[in-house]
């Protein structure tokens, strides 16, 4: 079983910034992309960010240079570093990681995050 366990979450102002951590634990052969992805009250959740093993990015455009996507393999975890957050911001953010387990390493899973509250507001 594998787990993925969110924190950094909370309220801050417009202009403000907060950093997003997701670990994984569990029966973990390895990792290949981890992500975040958000979804606001009414609307579809949105990919926010991507980083493969090897460190390739792919970032949203409605966030693309006020956030940075990061991540310590040797810990599996991945990192959201969101700076000057606007209100629309305002979202769950999800951690995603594609597992492969130790017990079947050559099938690759998908797992998700509980999801973690960040609320921009004034």
């Amino acid at each position: 079983q594998v787990q993925l366990v969110e924190s950094g979450g909370g309220s801050v102002q417009p202009g403000g910034s907060l950093r997003l951590s997701c670990a994984a634990s569990g029966s973990i052969f390895s990792i290949n992309a981890m992500g975040w992805y958000r979804q606001a009250p009414g609307k579809q959740r949105e990919l926010v960010a991507t980083i493969t093993s090897g460190g390739s990015t792919n970032t949203a455009d409605s966030v693309k240079g006020r956030f940075t996507i990061s991540r310590d393999n040797a810990k599996n975890t991945v990192f959201l570093q969101m700076n000057s957050l606007k209100p629309e911001d305002t979202a769950v953010y999800y951690c995603n990681a594609e597992v492969v387990t130790a017990m079947m390493p050559d099938v690759e899973y998908d797992y998700w995050g509980q999801g973690t509250q960040v609320t921009v507001s004034s």
